[in-house]
């Protein structure tokens, strides 16, 4: 997404009321401590494994990190991890 189009989309956020994870489409995690995350509006699944779940977006990925990870809920932009969270990160990919 370029400048101009991040600018809009900000403005539009601000001045409708929209959330703007969903103008921007920009991914919701919600976490509870670290044992379950929450994940909306992503655009994919990359990676699985026990210790690493990783994200495709908009604009980069998501990386999740830690042990013991189970996927319990998985629907085409959500998704539900459990299990012990160590890292939460984003990769840029211009």
């Amino acid at each position: 997404m370029n400048k101009w189009q991040q600018r809009i989309g900000t403005w539009i956020a601000q001045h409708l009321d929209l959330p703007s994870d969903v103008v921007l489409e920009l991914p919701r995690i919600t976490t509870i401590g670290q044992i379950h995350a929450y994940i909306e509006n992503h655009k994919g699944l990359l990676v699985f494994s026990d210790h690493e779940l990783r994200l495709k977006l908009k604009r980069g990925q998501l990386k999740i990190t830690g042990n013991n990870f189970v996927l319990r809920m998985m629907l085409p932009e959500e998704i539900l991890l459990e299990g012990t969270i160590e890292n939460i990160s984003f990769i840029d990919q211009d």
